[in-house]
């Protein structure tokens, strides 16, 4: 990324390979990534193209408990699942997952590539839920990961006192 790049044109990302990305949880989480924001230095938050085969999912379910996330579809049809929901999204959908909201993951269900600009905080930690795991990952300052089993962590209890 050069310092003072302001323009990705629309050639450029048409151009661009992108990075073929599967999630470290998911093995049928394949997508092609265009980290646009990258190219121009952004650092608050990530801005990314994504295309995704059909039968495909995006992620691994997951809630974030202190970064919002979106998607935007550009094209295509699949299927959000949104905590227990599962809702059919299309070209011109937005999808807005609030920090502590309900776990989320798309799965391409239609017939051609699905085409996302998915943005994202970039806090210097967080918390990550992965229900259908039962796993819980622990992001630090520093992008340090922790990944643990939810059965192992001791929970305040609701009222308890020190």
């Amino acid at each position: 990324m050069a310092e003072d790049k302001y323009l990705v044109s629309s050639e450029e990302i048409a151009e661009m390979e992108g990075l073929q990305k599967s999630h470290f949880l998911n093995a049928n989480a394949q997508r092609v990534n265009k980290s646009l924001g990258d190219m121009v230095g952004l650092t608050g938050f990530g801005f990314h193209l994504i295309e995704v085969e059909p039968g495909h999912e995006t992620t691994e379910h997951h809630v974030h408990y202190h970064e919002d996330e979106c998607v935007f579809v550009l094209s295509g049809s699949a299927t959000a699942y949104i905590g227990d929901e599962e809702i059919a999204i299309k070209a011109g959908d937005f999808l807005g997952h609030r920090k502590g909201g309900a776990a989320h993951s798309i799965k391409n269900t239609g017939n051609e590539r699905l085409r996302c600009i998915v943005v994202g905080e970039r806090l210097p930690h967080d918390v990550v839920d992965y229900p259908k795991l039962k796993k819980r990952l622990f992001r630090n300052a520093g992008m340090t990961w922790n990944l643990v089993d939810r059965d192992a962590i001791d929970e305040p209890v609701a009222g308890a006192k020190k």
